[in-house]
């Protein structure tokens, strides 16, 4: 099965009351842990890149990654841009093969928001391609994405409608209270979906998918080990998984999963050379990290997503 847009996942994601997983992807290890566990639990799944992994990898070696995994299963992937900056890195992933791009442009006036949203699904549309936006801001560091906590805020229902209307984009990202990057809440707080207003968004835009960013939910396990071994991370928690659970059974179709994936990943990689500090063969260390991070998506799928037998 070629690379598939998410309007056809989306569509039955709605309907059938799940969230398709999207998961940041940086090398080939991650690559095959995403997509070896949605194929085992036969989920859609869409792999997504950052501009710190087209930095770091490369945009063209992780797109023959994928297409590598689209040869090796018969599931349904996207390949999603995640924040793209400006219309230019839209436009290049684009002509590179992606199927669904992200302009992230919600930090700019509003007018500019729209006018440079609308700039791009004219030209993603025109190539077959979907297009995501954001409304709202998310606090937190995932990559080039900084926001301090003074500066989010949640997305407005009053504006979804007249956005979507004016940009013509196929999903839309709101802020109801995730955050980027995995310290989030310290131990005590009470952290919440503020599902009241996702709720009033689903009312306003019926049948449109909700994209979820931030969705992590810091593995405590997987942080116990990584400190265990000689890490520093402090404790914290992410937004509980049955809010996600409740969301994903609403109008969210699409939950980015990135921290969880990078916590499993460095847990094994530490807890390996504690056990066999004379090993310097990556694929031993590397073999860890990717069956760890291969059980965190799992769970995400079939605990959280809701996803598994959607394919």
């Amino acid at each position: 099965m070629p690379l598939v847009t998410t309007k056809e996942m989306f569509r039955k994601a709605y309907e059938g009351g799940y969230a398709v997983g999207a998961f940041n992807v940086n090398d080939m290890e991650m690559v095959q842990a995403i997509v070896e566990a949605a194929n085992e639990c036969r989920s859609p799944v869409i792999l997504q890149v950052s501009a710190g992994a087209r930095k770091y990898a490369n945009p063209v070696y992780l797109k023959h990654l994928v297409d590598a995994a689209v040869e090796t299963t018969d599931i349904p992937i996207a390949l999603h841009l995640d924040h793209g900056a400006d219309f230019e890195i839209c436009k290049s992933s684009i002509d590179g093969g992606f199927t669904s791009v992200m302009i992230d442009a919600s930090s700019k006036p509003w007018e500019e928001n729209i006018s440079l949203t609308r700039k791009v699904v004219e030209y993603a549309h025109a190539h077959g391609v979907v297009v995501e936006a954001e409304l709202g801001k998310l606090a937190g560091i995932e990559d080039d994405v900084k926001v301090e906590s003074k500066d989010a805020m949640f997305t407005s229902p009053d504006e979804v409608e007249e956005f979507t209307a004016r940009t013509g984009i196929d999903s839309l990202a709101i802020a109801i209270g995730t955050s980027h990057g995995a310290y989030k809440f310290k131990p005590g707080q009470d952290p919440k979906l503020r599902l009241d207003i996702l709720e009033e968004i689903g009312k306003r835009l019926p049948d449109f998918p909700i994209v979820l960013h931030g969705a992590s939910s810091v593995p405590q396990d997987k942080v116990a080990i990584v400190n265990q071994y000689g890490g520093e991370m402090p404790n914290a928690i992410g937004i509980p998984e049955s809010e996600l659970r409740k969301a994903a059974k609403m109008a969210v179709c699409k939950i980015n999963i990135d921290s969880d994936l990078r916590v499993a990943f460095t847990a094994a990689v530490r807890k390996h050379f504690a056990e066999y500090p004379s090993h310097f063969d990556p694929r031993q260390y590397l073999g860890d990290a990717r069956a760890m991070m291969k059980e965190m998506v799992k769970h995400k799928i079939i605990n959280v997503l809701g996803s598994a037998d959607k394919a």
